[in-house]
């Protein structure tokens, strides 16, 4: 059974900027079409949506990489087949 690999300082420092990214650019983005595109004042569409629900199913993605890793014992194989 593969083992669960542990993430790196560097991982869990590169998924944590993502995520600060992540939240800055949607404030911002949200923040622009409610301010200037006028959605305070009346309906405009929401296509800030597709844009925060892409990005957020790479966070998810990131995430699952970072914490949810196993090591490959096929690669292990592969490495040792190749050696010889």
């Amino acid at each position: 059974m593969p083992q669960k690999l542990t993430p790196t300082s560097k991982q869990k420092s590169t998924f944590m900027l993502h995520v600060v990214v992540f939240l800055i650019a949607n404030i911002a983005l949200w923040a622009y079409w409610y301010y200037v595109q006028g959605a305070n004042h009346q309906w405009v569409y929401p296509w800030g949506s597709w844009i925060t629900a892409a990005w957020a199913l790479s966070l998810i993605g990131h995430w699952a990489a970072v914490y949810t890793a196993n090591e490959d014992a096929g690669n292990k194989e592969y490495l040792r087949q190749k050696e010889n």
